[in-house]
C-alpha cells in the first residue's frame, strides 16, 4: 500500500513550499499475527540515493513476520536542502500516528529505524520533534512526531569530527555554519525527552565509525535515558552486505530489546 506523505506541497524548511510526490510505502502484518507496534524505516544512501533493496523491503518483510508494522520512508534527499529529511520523517511518524486504528497499530508503539546516512534522520528524528502544532489546519500536523523509540543501525550521527563526509557534504555543504553543525550533530541534541534507543554498529566501521553511536550512547547515558548498543566485533560498514550471522546477531538483539520494553511480546526463537 502506498499513501501519499503531503498534500502535493511540501515545507522546505526555509519558509517555501516544493512540489511533492513522495509517498509512503506501508507494509502490515497479517492481522492475526499483528502486536500494534510499528516502525517509520529510513534507508540509508549517503543522502544522494536510497538504499532499499538492502535496507528497505527485506527488513519489511522481516518486521512483518515478526507481527510489526513497517513504513518506509523514502525522504526526500536534501541537496544541501538541511531541514527536508527531518521534515519528511516528522510527517511520516504524523502520519503514521493519524491512522492507527485503520492500520491497527497503537499511537504510542511507533518507532523510527534508519541505517547510515538514513540513520542520521533517524537520529535527528528521536532528538528534534514536536507535540503538534494544535492549531493547523491540516489533522495530520496537530498530532505529535516524537518516535516513541529508536532503532539506529550503523548510523551517521554527528556532523562533527566522525562523521561521514559525503553525508554531511549532502546535507549541509562543504563549509557549513557552525550553528548548524551543532543542530545536526545529534549526540548534542539529546535531551531528557529522546525516547529509548537501541543501536548496532561494526567496531571495523570506518566509512562511518562506531564513534557515532558511542557518543550518542554517552549522551544518553548522561540524560539516565534507556538505550542500549550491540558492538559487532567485524562486518565494516553495511555489515557484510546485509547479510550473514552479523545481520541476524543486531536484528535479534533489537527484537530482544523491544520486548523487553515490553513493547511486542516476547520473542520466542
Amino acid at each position: 500500500m502506498r499513501i501519499a506523505l503531503w498534500h502535493g506541497k511540501a515545507p522546505d524548511g526555509g519558509g517555501k513550499f516544493e512540489d511533492c510526490t513522495k509517498e509512503l510505502e506501508v507494509f502490515l502484518p497479517p492481522a492475526g499475527k499483528a502486536n500494534g507496534a510499528a516502525i517509520v524505516l529510513c534507508p540509508g544512501g549517503g543522502y544522494i540515493r536510497h538504499v532499499t533493496d538492502r535496507e528497505g523491503y527485506p527488513i519489511a518483510q522481516w518486521l512483518n513476520e515478526h507481527g510489526i508494522a513497517c513504513v518506509i520512508l523514502e525522504y526526500r534527499l536534501p541537496s544541501l536542502r538541511h531541514a527536508v529529511p527531518l521534515l519528511d520523517a516528522q510527517r511520516a511518524i504524523r502520519l503514521t500516528r493519524a491512522k492507527a486504528v485503520e492500520w491497527k497499530i497503537d499511537p504510542q508503539r511507533i518507532g523510527i529505524l534508519g541505517f547510515s546516512a538514513g540513520g542520521h534522520v533517524a537520529s535527528t528524528a528521536v532528538t528534534h520533534f514536536d507535540q503538534g502544532n494544535a492549531a493547523s489546519a491540516d489533522p495530520i500536523e496537530r498530532l505529535s512526531c516524537r518516535p516513541d523509540f529508536g532503532w539506529l543501525v550503523y548510523p551517521v550521527v554527528t556532523m562533527g569530527e566522525f562523521t561521514h563526509a559525503g553525508s554531511k557534504a549532502q546535507l549541509l555543504g562543504t563549509d557549513p555554519k557552525p550553528d548548524l553543525v551543532r543542530l545536526y550533530s545529534n549526540e548534542l541534541q539529546v535531551s531528557g525527552q529522546t525516547p529509548p534507543t537501541f543501536l548496532a554498529h561494526a567496531i571495523d566501521d570506518k566509512a562511518v565509525p562506531i564513534e557515532n553511536s558511542r557518543q550518542f550512547v554517552a549522551a544518553m547515558q548522561a540524560n539516565h535515558l534507556p538505550v542500549q548498543l550491540l558492538e559487532l566485533p567485524s562486518g565494516g560498514h553495511g555489515l557484510n552486505g546485509c547479510k550473514g550471522p552479523l545481520w541476524e546477531e543486531w536484528k535479534a538483539a533489537a527484537l530482544a530489546w523491544m520486548a523487553g520494553r515490553k513493547l511486542i511480546p516476547e520473542v520466542r526463537p
